[in-house]
């Protein structure tokens, strides 16, 4: 197996996730920092043009989007479990509505600018300027609706609380009992809340939820070493791509193996990615593509939340 590469920046809430599933697996890894705004010239070189953060990498295999990535973690260690048997479904759905709904009203509550005027007090004017401009830009031209912080602030009650709800009458310390990928799904966006006072206590008012997040962010983020990212693409260049998985399967669209395609997420960060269609599963695609720099990769995308398009 090739050494597992994970290409995020600190304060990026999908990243800790990532990392979590790391620790949770007791694995160790390589560590890229990109800069959370664009341009990211030395990611895109390895996605096509895919910004959103964390990329996973294994050799020349590159990995997008936290749902693909935990199954990659799967493949690379069983056990522990993310998908626990029986539990597949209930978790993964889970996992979806963590990442979209509570994430984006994450998002809208840190964002807000008493919490902004906190949590960047250290920051130049113009660099948080930036930041809300590259924010903006990601989040416009897909499905996601941002949700307003007035709206925000009149939902989260009902969300927490019954997350609370949940946890006080759970056999077990983990949202289903034992951990699984949605405790990881969800954990990321209250922990991005307490990483500023002003939203801190959206979270510390609920005690079974900050009991459960203590539990959670305690499996720690593995063994990690740094890594630049001009060794990242060496090792892409090479590295020569896994074999595609062995899996029969007929796109309900037609798309087969050998199509020049594009791939982008549908939800935000819709920059396309175009390459030779590889792969057509039920749960993962993979884009052939050559760059300069990064030499000939695999691109892999989860099936849910992306769009496959003929060029």
């Amino acid at each position: 197996m090739s050494e597992l590469i994970l290409h995020h920046y600190p304060q990026s809430p999908f990243a800790e996730k990532a990392r979590l599933m790391l620790g949770f697996k007791g694995l160790s890894w390589h560590s890229v920092h990109i800069s959370p705004v664009m341009p990211k010239p030395d990611l895109t070189a390895l996605t096509g043009g895919y910004r959103k953060t964390p990329v996973l990498q294994v050799g020349a295999d590159i990995y997008c989007d936290t749902a693909l990535i935990a199954r990659r973690l799967e493949q690379e260690k069983a056990g522990p479990a993310l998908f626990p048997q029986g539990l597949e479904l209930v978790a993964q759905g889970f996992a979806a509505w963590a990442d979209s709904l509570v994430f984006a009203h994450a998002v809208a509550l840190v964002f807000q600018p008493e919490s902004l005027a906190v949590k960047f007090a250290k920051v130049p004017p113009e660099m948080l300027q930036v930041l809300v401009a590259d924010r903006s830009k990601l989040f416009s031209g897909g499905t996601a609706a941002r949700v307003q912080l007035d709206q925000a602030l009149h939902q989260w009650p009902a969300i927490v609380g019954r997350i609370n709800q949940q946890l006080q009458h759970q056999q077990g310390d983990f949202l289903f009992g034992e951990p699984s990928i949605a405790d990881f799904a969800l954990a990321h966006p209250l922990w991005f809340l307490k990483g500023s006072s002003v939203t801190a206590p959206l979270v510390d008012a609920y005690p079974a939820v900050t009991t459960w997040l203590e539990r959670v962010l305690s499996f720690g983020h593995g063994t990690a070493t740094q890594m630049s990212a001009e060794q990242a693409l060496d090792v892409a260049r090479n590295a020569t791509p896994a074999e595609v998985p062995d899996e029969r399967f007929e796109d309900l669209n037609g798309y087969k193996a050998g199509q020049q395609v594009s791939i982008a997420a549908t939800d935000y960060g819709t920059d396309a990615v175009a390459g030779e269609l590889l792969f057509v599963g039920r749960e993962e695609l993979i884009l052939r593509r050559t760059d300069e720099r990064a030499g000939t990769v695999h691109v892999h995308f989860p099936r849910m939340g992306f769009r496959l398009q003929a060029q």
